[in-house]
């Protein structure tokens, strides 16, 4: 991991978090194109939102990424925007996905593994 800051103009900082989050009753269903497309709508959800993905794996039940943000977004809101968005396309690019999930929940409710979270001024 290379050590390179965020400049901006009155400050200088380093965010970052590793984040796990689960599929609602871990069911097993990010295999082939579907785990495939998750993979790379995380890689253009954080492109979007400013967010570094410094290392990343999409498991079969799970996604775990350790990524770095700028101060200016709260760890909430990019776990919100990165399961609203992979769950809504999945489900719509993969009809047989839906219809295992009632109520078009994809992802568990909350995220967990929120080991670290850096700061340096």
């Amino acid at each position: 991991m290379e050590n390179k800051q965020r400049h901006n103009g009155h400050s200088v900082s380093r965010l970052s978090a590793h984040i796990v989050w689960v599929t609602k009753y871990r069911f097993k269903v990010l295999e082939g194109d579907v785990k495939i497309r998750c993979r790379t709508l995380i890689k253009q959800i954080c492109d979007s939102e400013d967010v570094s993905i410094l290392s990343g794996v999409v498991s079969t039940d799970h996604a775990h990424l350790h990524i770095e943000y700028p101060p200016k977004k709260s760890i909430s809101d990019i776990v919100k925007r990165l399961k609203g968005r992979t769950s809504r396309r999945i489900q719509e690019e993969f009809p047989h996905i839906g219809k295992k999930y009632w109520g078009r929940h994809f992802w568990a409710i909350g995220f967990g593994g929120l080991e670290y979270w850096k700061y340096y001024r």
